[in-house]
């Protein structure tokens, strides 16, 4: 089977993608308009160029022309306009980077729970005890159990964390020891640590708002892997300010990124990172083997892994 791949990947991706030993013929992608390659290509390969963001509103006329397949590079396809659903099959690099954001959160959860600068020694008179929090025995709450959550989960079981998690299809987690809630607010009310990992979607925005603030367990610390849009970033603010959540670690933001002066920059219960958790540069060996084995089903006349449903829009 003879087709021919669109990438808006990096060149050494794809001259590895272009060894494939399907019968492929790969050409490039218009940086400003990566969506009129579909008249040319039978698939797409998309990463979240600003290109996307700013065509969001008006589909183009051509568009999915004689594309077959659509795959998304990243996980979430939120960063997209949503006509991109409209291809007759989009998928995406699930689970390529999800070690790397459950390391991430779990670097979070030790640096909350015990922070060695504070008691880091310059003298001898900075000899003293001063307690540190613990991570075993602590209660993990993990919002969205797919592959980062469950990634997560497994780290947070190995030491000798408790786990509970909600997720929205209510399915069996396959951990054991993971102890699965249908309600959010019970979730939020037990932990220690609330790791959201759900995807974007009209559902989910502004999940996280002043009532479920609410109930959040005092003290609590939040860790946002998912997108910035899931939180309220104004009730987030007041719930630290005035209780009862304790700090926060946010890898993403609502805009991304924010304004300069916006008051998360400088909160002092705040840890904001530049949405640098997947790492990504670091496992796109990782994505390349995930494409090439698409592509060997694709070839095959075989469905290929991870379809997006453009009704839950993940």
């Amino acid at each position: 089977m003879s087709f021919i791949i669109a990438s808006q990947m990096e060149p050494d991706f794809n001259a590895h993608l272009a060894s494939h030993p399907s019968a492929l013929q790969l050409i490039g992608v218009p940086e400003d308009r990566p969506w009129d390659v579909a008249a040319q290509a039978d698939i797409l390969l998309v990463r979240p160029s600003q290109a996307w963001k700013q065509n969001r509103a008006e589909r183009p006329a051509s568009w999915p022309g004689r594309l077959k397949w659509v795959y998304s590079s990243s996980v979430g396809v939120d960063f997209y306009p949503p006509w991109l659903l409209d291809a007759p099959i989009v998928t995406c690099g699930r689970g390529v980077a999800a070690d790397e954001i459950a390391d991430y959160v779990i670097a979070a959860i030790y640096a909350q729970a015990k922070p060695l600068d504070p008691v880091t020694m310059r003298s001898l008179a900075d000899f003293r005890q001063q307690p540190l929090g613990r991570v075993t025995g602590s209660t993990i709450g993990v919002v969205g159990l797919g592959a980062i959550g469950q990634a997560v989960a497994r780290r947070a079981l190995a030491l000798g964390s408790q786990v509970v998690a909600v997720r929205r299809s209510q399915a069996q987690s396959g951990l054991a020891g993971v102890e699965l809630v249908s309600d959010l607010a019970d979730l939020v009310s037990r932990a220690d640590h609330i790791v959201l990992s759900l995807p974007a979607t009209p559902q989910t925005r502004h999940l996280f708002n002043d009532a479920l603030f609410a109930r959040v367990k005092p003290g609590a610390h939040l860790v946002n892997v998912a997108r910035g849009s899931v939180v309220d970033q104004e009730a987030l603010l007041r719930a630290l300010d005035n209780g009862p959540l304790g700090f926060a670690t946010l890898d993403v933001t609502d805009p991304e990124p924010l304004p300069e002066g916006h008051a998360l920059y400088t909160h002092p219960k705040v840890r904001l990172t530049p949405h640098v958790s997947s790492n990504y540069l670091l496992v796109r060996h990782k994505l390349l083997e995930k494409v090439s084995d698409d592509l060997s089903r694709f070839a095959r006349g075989e469905p290929p892994s991870d379809i997006v449903d453009p009704a839950r829009g993940y």
